[in-house]
């Protein structure tokens, strides 16, 4: 009888543990996992930068608006050595002569341990001197790394062509173990 009840517990353990993220969660996750095949079909080269980074965050669903305020929010999965290891909220607020509002996927990669721990440790945000490369149908990608991070933007829909990544704020949270 002990024994059966040990193996109840373990498999209720292994079972909390599988299906730990909640509904919103798991959509954020099939979206994130949709949006990195879009951007590698969108780009061949973007397998590549998605192989090669440490870590990576996919925010599949940014949403941006501005009347002279604007501001930007999305929800995304992060990736440690291609492994799904949380998620990750992002908010951006910026002031200045702008109107209109887009969508768009984002992707934050990760080459040093380093940018990741900022990222994780909610010490990460990105300033306005950041600048996002954007994701074109065939188009050569050249992004450079700066100071462990690359950022790339793919929109989906709205009045705008490029999004700007100045001033966004990033809020990590673990999956528990």
């Amino acid at each position: 009888m002990k024994k059966n009840n040990f193996i109840l517990v373990l498999m209720m353990c292994f079972s909390l543990t599988l299906f730990a993220q909640n509904n919103k969660d798991k959509k954020i996750i099939k979206d994130a996992e949709r949006a990195k095949q879009a951007f590698i079909e969108k780009n061949k080269s973007m397998a590549t930068y998605f192989a090669e980074a440490d870590a990576y965050v996919i925010f599949p669903n940014v949403g941006e608006g501005a009347f002279i305020v604007g501001g930007a929010s999305g929800n995304g999965a992060v990736y440690e050595n291609g492994k799904l290891i949380g998620m990750a909220k992002m908010k951006k607020i910026d002031v200045g002569a702008q109107i209109g509002g887009e969508a768009y996927s984002e992707a934050i990669l990760f080459n040093s341990e380093e940018a990741f721990q900022r990222f994780k440790d909610d010490d990460f945000e990105l300033s306005a001197k950041a600048s996002a490369v954007l994701v074109k149908d065939g188009a050569s990608i050249d992004a450079n790394y700066r100071y462990g991070v690359a950022v790339f933007t793919m929109p989906k829909a709205g009045l705008s062509v490029e999004a700007s990544v100045g001033g966004q704020n990033f809020e990590f949270i673990p999956f528990e173990e």
